[in-house]
């Protein structure tokens, strides 16, 4: 049975067994939709840089990564609960690449829940934003695709947390990302973004996965140029750690 044909018929099952756990169909914990078991087996991102949430080694107590102490991102912090591997991926991949509105509401109950536990942890303080705004898709790219993954999680974030969403514009449809070092990302999104109106003082920047910041940041500096003072990023997933 192919990858693909068995998480649509594990879908199946779940949508026409209700109270099932989303990863392993045992009965859910109260109120969610997974288990306790599988909810603390996931790869929760707890050990990370503190300012872009880069996984650090478990045994590191989280500080400032060397890149954000060499050089530090436009934005104030970036709130990343997950790592990218294992179920986080899987579910990643069946929302971004199959329209999966099944995984995407998982998803976004997942960041909210990692934000709401790294409140409880003693972590800084969320003030509500007073405004969300998606990594935009450049228009040709989001034809092609025919789903913009990042303005339909920050539609139904923003609803929930009752804040306007905002649209940036993406000017440039810039190269893939993929293989480019951390300078080469950067130099790859530089003027990459625009914001077409004044911005209040305190916004989210919400993206799905996060690989180094490099897109969160371009984007970041536009808001600044836009009027926003206190940036936050927030994305559902961080990759793991580059190797030096």
């Amino acid at each position: 049975m192919s990858t693909l044909w068995r998480h649509e018929v594990d879908d199946w099952l779940r949508r026409a067994l209700p109270g099932r756990c989303a990863f392993c169909l045992a009965a859910c914990a109260p109120g969610r939709p997974w288990c306790a078991d599988c909810h603390a087996a996931l790869p929760w991102n707890r050990a990370a840089c503190p300012v872009c949430a880069e996984p650090l080694p478990g045994t590191v107590t989280p500080r400032p990564c060397g890149h954000c102490l060499r050089r530090p991102p436009a934005y104030l912090r970036a709130r990343v609960p997950l790592r990218y591997e294992g179920e986080v991926a899987g579910l990643m991949q069946r929302f971004k690449f199959h329209a999966s509105p099944r995984a995407g509401m998982l998803l976004l109950t997942l960041l909210e829940e990692g934000l709401e536990e790294g409140g409880k942890a003693g972590q800084v303080g969320i003030a509500p934003p007073q405004a969300l705004i998606a990594v935009p898709l450049h228009p040709r790219r989001a034809r092609e695709r025919g789903f913009d993954q990042g303005r339909w999680l920050a539609e139904r974030l923003a609803a929930r947390l009752e804040v306007p969403l905002i649209p940036a514009r993406r000017k440039k449809d810039t190269p893939s990302q993929r293989g480019l070092d951390r300078r080469g990302r950067r130099g790859n999104l530089r003027g990459a973004f625009e914001v077409p109106r004044a911005l209040p003082a305190r916004v989210v920047l919400l993206d799905d996965v996060m690989t180094t910041g490099a897109t969160l940041d371009a984007l970041a500096r536009a808001c600044r140029r836009a009027g926003a003072e206190e940036i936050e990023a927030w994305a559902i997933a961080r990759t793991p750690r580059e190797t030096p």
